[in-house]
């Protein structure tokens, strides 16, 4: 009896981590700018406003921010019209420290550079995360719609993952 019991406590401890990797396997990290990285972007800010519409940001999913300490910084604009005025007054934060992480939740993002002129010259990026996160907003405030990301097609195999494991415990629980 004493083995089955743990038996039992085995199977459901490799449920619980199986539906946990399964969930945080679907956050992704997004690298700001591919290999540009977070600079002055030469072009001004379509290169940041091209770069987020090839992408499709989800609550959970990280911006990675690759920058140089002291020669770049990443502030987390409170509004679009502190964003749009490149303004840090009343920033929710500004990170100093390259490179930055954030993770996301959903909503309307706005980034920028504080440091000179860099966010006039372009140093800017602006986001809209969903739940379904479909689409992401030019600093313009339009919308481009991205198409799924590749890995959406093993989503449905991943996500029968934890309902097979808890099968299997409810059978051997007979």
């Amino acid at each position: 009896m004493a083995i089955k019991v743990t038996m039992n406590l085995v199977v459901l401890s490799l449920v619980v981590v199986a539906a946990a990797l399964v969930q945080g396997s679907r956050a992704e990290t997004h690298v700001v700018g591919d290999t540009l990285g977070w600079v002055v972007p030469p072009g001004g800010s379509v290169a940041y406003t091209t770069w987020a519409a090839t992408k499709t940001f989800a609550v959970g999913d990280v911006l990675l921010f690759n920058y140089t300490t002291g020669e770049h910084d990443v502030v987390v604009a409170a509004s679009k019209t502190t964003y749009d005025s490149c303004s840090a007054t009343n920033a929710l934060s500004t990170e100093k420290t390259g490179p930055t992480s954030i993770t996301l939740t959903s909503g309307e993002h706005f980034y920028f550079c504080s440091v000179g002129t860099h966010c006039s010259l372009g140093q800017k990026l602006a986001i809209n995360v969903s739940t379904t996160a479909t689409s992401s907003p030019s600093p313009t405030g339009n919308t481009t719609t991205s198409p799924p990301p590749p890995s959406s097609a093993a989503q449905p195999l991943a996500a029968a993952l934890p309902l097979t494991l808890v099968s299997i415990f409810v059978a051997l629980l007979h």
